[in-house]
């Protein structure tokens, strides 16, 4: 199954391509967007894709090899993308593109552990040469400390019980895999609707994922070396799919886009600080109702844009 990238005209019109530009995707998976990028950059635009994921590297590699010569791909985390670039021969690029969370090949996979409609072993590593997955987590952590995970990066308000049921269970004959991590979750829960379960097992597996991965420590740091090695005038552009996500989005963006950071009562500017972008959407873009019924997956994306200002 081939991950449909989301929103790409939005994000082809926010980065706006041109040809002899340099753009980097922070996250490639099955090379959607880079794809649309490299047609929008014809005849001799690069672009740079970065994935955790060697089986998005292989896929991407083969998908875009007649694009070969005006690709480079890059295996590792886009939290060192601050390395990365200059390590592929360039100092700064023209246009960034983060589009977060877990793609449809990853999902549809059981055996990477993404998904609790498929049976596979409880794993939710992006890179698989990482060290802690999620059964390490599942098995291994305390009580309060899934509660934790649960609780604040899955949003979700029966965090203590599920925590208390997957200790339980674990203790009496261990937790393997997705299903029956799963079939502990909606047992945890008060009586309820079938789709009330569902969206606790959701918001459950996504918190356990993001601790796995440090997704939201990678964000923060990628962001800010994105802006780092973004040209003046260069774009970037941010999906997020949920709120935490999209908070640090926002909050990066507007702390950048700030000038002066004196007390406010301070005769002079004595700090220096000089902004470093400019937000070109106030309000986030979001899918269009045609996108969303041919792909649901993206009816939460939101689509953050800013441009580089000129270091002053």
């Amino acid at each position: 199954m081939i991950h449909l990238p989301a929103m790409v005209s939005e994000v082809c019109e926010a980065i706006a391509p041109r040809p002899d530009g340099v753009y980097v995707d922070c996250t490639l998976g099955d090379g959607g967007h880079v794809e649309a990028l490299l047609d929008r950059s014809n005849p001799d635009g690069v672009v740079i894709g970065i994935d955790r994921d060697t089986d998005a590297i292989r896929f991407a590699t083969e998908r875009l090899k007649e694009f070969s010569g005006r690709t480079i791909f890059v295996h590792g985390n886009y939290s060192d993308i601050d390395k990365f670039v200059p390590d592929v021969g360039y100092e700064k690029v023209d246009g960034i593109l983060f589009d977060l969370g877990v793609s449809t090949r990853q999902l549809y996979l059981g055996e990477r552990g993404f998904s609790f409609k498929r049976d596979g072993m409880l794993d939710m590593r992006m890179d698989r040469e990482d060290y802690v997955s999620a059964s390490d987590i599942v098995s291994r952590y305390s009580r309060d400390e899934l509660k934790k995970i649960i609780k604040d990066f899955g949003e979700e308000r029966f965090a203590g019980r599920i925590a208390s049921a997957i200790v339980r269970e674990r203790d009496k004959k261990g937790v393997d895999s997705t299903l029956e991590l799963a079939d502990i979750i909606r047992g945890a829960l008060p009586p309820s609707s079938p789709n009330a379960k569902t969206d606790a097992v959701v918001r459950t597996f996504q918190g356990i994922r993001i601790a796995v991965n440090q997704e939201l420590e990678h964000l923060e740091r990628g962001l800010r070396g994105a802006i780092g090695v973004l040209k003046e005038g260069g774009r970037i552009a941010a999906i997020s799919y949920h709120s935490l996500e999209d908070r640090i989005v926002k909050n990066i963006f507007r702390e950048n886009a700030r000038g002066c950071i004196c007390p406010p009562k301070s005769p002079i500017c004595t700090c220096d600080v000089k902004p470093k972008l400019k937000i070109l959407t106030n309000r986030p873009v979001v899918p269009t109702d045609s996108e969303i019924e041919e792909n649901p997956r993206v009816r939460s994306a939101k689509l953050r844009v800013a441009e580089r200002l000129g270091d002053g």
